[in-house]
């Protein structure tokens, strides 16, 4: 049952004690609602990216991101199910319809009853939530799209104190972490963090507001380790690699070190952010404080990562194993994962996901977040050092939903291993930029055409085949989004293949 809206002041004390009762009602809909297939209940989707709209303007077609969290679609699935799903700018009919037909045992006419997609029509550099919040109306037609006698709750991407203010605002709890206790989500934090744990991590600083501080690190580091070659310059609150830059100690003496640091700070450091000036960069890092740490170098190098979610009933468990695609000059970059990461470790990193876990449950996080490696391997041994937490959503979240989704499997964080609902065993590459000079132009329907006459769809009866996101970015940006589902590596492997030679020979 939806209650009246809340009018508290963002923020206040009186907001907080409002959304921490709301959040109770967590737990009886975990236990309750959440299990039980035919039970009504609805889902308030609100796809928003709220983090530094400076930095995430550097990542192209970001405005589209919104649409990775179409994955929830599927949960129409379960036929007393509503999606109230609440974007800037109106998705393509295309686009959903793509999604629908995905659906299991469900047809397109009694899903789409359910589905009420609302917009801002709004494609300013806000975040979403921060759209609808100046929109009194619209939070009234959220209100009103939940059936009265519906368990109903909030998923969002981040809960930041504006989902907080939505929560409170809707009367409804969101499925992610207080607010309050995002702090542990930063670059400095998790680095305590892991020293708590007693996970292994490159050495470095954290907790660095000024210039001169990062000056000091660097110098450390070098001085700790004379062969150190490269050091990273981290915001708290960067992400995706965005927020980071690379030193280079190329050329740097023995002898008078920090006059050299100081000296080649700016132009001896690469930011990864496209377009964004070192000076740009370190006004951002002291509002925002950082790390610097040693850049981890070997001749074998990857870079996995473990999802974790702790459920309303305070059980943390790891979901998924991801080995992550870096690129981008610096290396830095997300560009996609395949799943679950290499056989040869992925038991190891769950083990130390689920440290992590433990460890922010006993804070009292909720929600989904990962746990960032890099790992190298030196005769025959990985070496694995914690790198960050992201206490949200991220970029293996979606594809991981929509391959449960269409399965209903899981993964096995014993045997390291994804099992449908039947017993077989599922692997998937993913990526949010495949991108492709050929592929500007290309309308949401023309990517349908082309996937279906080409073979390049999820096919129900195999459980394999190919499902694309970021659909709306296609025409403007040339970069797509692809879930990759097979039975093993190869044929993952093999199905990316396909799409990228499908969609290179457009333009021939």
């Amino acid at each position: 049952m939806v209650n009246k809206m809340t009018k508290s002041i963002p923020g206040s004390e009186e907001e907080r004690a409002r959304f921490k009762e709301i959040q109770s009602e967590l737990k009886h809909q975990f236990e309750v609602a959440f299990p039980d297939y035919g039970a009504p209940k609805t889902v308030v989707i609100i796809p928003s990216l709220t983090l530094d709209q400076e930095i995430l303007a550097k990542v192209k077609g970001h405005f589209y991101y919104e649409e990775r969290m179409l994955c929830h679609l599927m949960l129409l699935r379960m036929p007393r199910t509503h999606v109230v799903f609440v974007t800037s700018v109106p998705i393509d009919p295309v686009i959903v319809d793509y999604y629908l037909h995905l659906l299991p045992g469900i047809t397109g006419l009694h899903a789409r009853a359910r589905l009420t997609l609302l917009s801002c029509y709004d494609s300013s550099a806000k975040s979403l939530t921060e759209k609808i919040l100046e929109r009194p109306l619209l939070i009234n037609r959220i209100k009103e799209s939940i059936p009265v006698g519906h368990a109903a709750h909030i998923s969002s991407f981040i809960v930041t104190g504006h989902e907080r203010t939505l929560a409170v605002q809707l009367g409804i709890p969101v499925f992610g972490c207080d607010p309050d206790l995002y702090y542990w989500g930063t670059k400095s934090k998790a680095r305590e963090l892991f020293r708590m744990c007693g996970l292994n991590m490159p050495d470095g600083f954290e907790n660095l507001y000024s210039t001169e501080e990062v000056i000091d690190s660097l110098v450390k580091l070098k001085e700790r380790n004379p062969a150190l070659r490269k050091a990273v310059i981290k915001m708290n609150d960067g992400f995706s690699g965005e927020g980071n830059a690379i030193f280079s100690f190329k050329d740097a003496p023995e002898t008078g070190l920090r006059d050299w640091v100081e000296a080649h700070l700016a132009e001896n450091s690469a930011v990864v952010a496209a377009g964004m000036y070192f000076n740009q960069f370190m006004e951002k890092f002291v509002q925002m404080g950082g790390i610097v740490e040693a850049f981890v170098d070997g001749d074998i190098k990857t870079s996995p990562s473990v999802q974790c979610r702790i459920n309303p009933v305070g059980v943390p468990d790891v979901s998924s194993t991801h080995d992550q695609l870096l690129g981008g000059e610096s290396g830095q970059v997300f560009l996609g994962a395949s799943f679950p990461a290499n056989d040869e470790y992925n038991l190891e990193i769950g083990a130390i996901g689920k440290r992590v876990a433990d460890f922010l449950h006993d804070k009292g996080v909720l929600g989904r977040f990962s746990v960032d490696f890099l790992s190298v391997k030196e005769n025959d041994k990985w070496t694995h050092y914690a790198i960050e937490i992201n206490l949200r959503k991220g970029g293996t979240t979606h594809p991981y939903l929509m391959l449960q989704f269409l399965t209903d499997g899981n993964y096995n964080p014993d045997t390291g291993a994804y099992l449908t609902a039947g017993g077989q065993t599922r692997y998937y590459f993913a990526t949010d930029n495949l991108y492709g000079e050929s592929n500007h132009g290309l309308a949401p329907m023309d990517l349908v055409d082309l996937a279906i006459c080409n073979g390049l769809h999820y096919n129900a009866s195999s459980q394999e085949g190919v499902t694309f996101h970021l659909i709306g970015a296609l025409s403007q940006f040339g970069k797509l989004g692809v879930v990759c589902i097979g039975k093993d590596r190869e044929t993952c492997e093999k199905l990316y293949q396909r799409v990228v030679k499908v969609l290179a020979e457009v333009g021939t």
